[in-house]
């Protein structure tokens, strides 16, 4: 065996112990921090989520950000919070948490919304109010685009809309990229994501510390699977076609909205947030000062209200007009 030879083996073997150690490392993950919901199927799609509150009082549907699970929303306090009076449905989005994410679709916020439009009406979800923190966002707003669902209204939380130039998404979407992005999410993404993580959760929570709750209770090494590292970085290589499909919509809309940003984001700019208030027809605008881009947690009694106020004022959405041209789920 020659020196080439030898170096490629020892190359290929460091590689398969990476491999299986990562492997090793996500069920681990799995095994430490098992499901806290129910399951159902979808389509085909296992979808795990959790069904809080009075069945028989109007409902919330919350949908979290890139890279995150229900648990976002439960340690925040919020799902506890809205559950006082409400019906409270949340699901991990396809590919993280325990809901499943095939692989031979592009998981479009749209084609995210037709899914979890038909799990909504099989769990018997009418007229909700849609709650969606920073890329979930994006699936609320493709939610209410639809003319076959109606809903009475949407909360929008540090959420992206308008398509700016940004490097650092470029640079999250290299695990979504076919084929050599499987070898990547299986080998350094996890490795890499571990060493930035403790940076990462201070920047989404800045300028405010992150909290004990989080630190103690949120599963990050879920967050480190390589399937959800490479579902993250897919809906990474998403975010600014994504608003940029979306943008031609919005003055459509005539949904009641509900903006909250914190003042002080380093994710994303709170003028997001300033410019498509400017572009809703009926929206109200919240900026809370010194917080980050986990406003739900800054201020979850406000979003709350927020919530409650939509409910509270408004008809059964069936029986509302105008509602925004249907974006293809495809």
């Amino acid at each position: 065996m020659t020196t080439t030879e030898t170096v490629l083996l020892i190359g290929i073997l460091f590689l398969a112990l990476v491999i299986i150690g990562n492997i090793g490392f996500a069920k681990l993950a799995e095994r430490r921090n098992p499901p806290i919901g129910k399951f159902l199927e979808c389509d085909g799609v296992v979808l795990h989520y959790i069904d809080r509150g009075d069945p028989a009082a109007p409902c919330v549907v919350l949908f979290h950000g890139n890279g995150s699970m229900i648990q976002d929303f439960t340690i925040s306090g919020l799902v506890d919070l809205l559950a006082r009076s409400n019906r409270v449905v949340c699901f991990d989005r396809p590919g993280f948490g325990y809901s499943r994410r095939p692989r031979l679709r592009i998981w479009s916020a749209a084609a995210q919304a037709a899914l979890l439009m038909k799990a909504l009406d099989q769990i018997g979800v009418r007229d909700p109010v849609v709650l969606g923190h920073s890329w979930g966002a994006f699936v609320a707003i493709a939610l209410a685009m639809r003319k076959d669902y109606p809903i009475r209204g949407l909360v929008l939380a540090s959420g992206y809309y308008f398509p700016t130039g940004r490097l650092d998404v470029w640079l999250m979407s290299g695990p979504a990229i076919p084929v050599l992005g499987d070898l990547v999410s299986y080998t350094v993404a996890p490795v890499i994501s571990w060493a930035i993580l403790p940076g990462a959760l201070r920047k989404i929570f800045a300028p405010r510390s992150v909290p004990p709750t989080f630190k103690n209770e949120f599963p990050s090494s879920l967050v480190l699977r390589p399937t959800q590292l490479r579902a993250a970085a897919e809906e990474s290589a998403l975010l600014i076609p994504t608003a940029a499909q979306f943008r031609a919509h919005y003055s459509a809309m005539n949904d009641d909205v509900r903006i909250f940003h914190g003042t002080e984001d380093r994710v994303i700019q709170h003028k997001q947030a300033r410019d498509l208030h400017q572009a809703l027809p009926r929206s109200d605008l919240h900026l809370v000062p010194n917080a980050g881009h986990m406003v739900t947690y800054a201020d979850p009694a406000a979003i709350t209200e927020a919530v409650n106020s939509i409910i509270n004022s408004s008809k059964p959405a069936a029986f509302q007009a105008g509602r925004a041209p249907n974006i293809s789920s495809r």
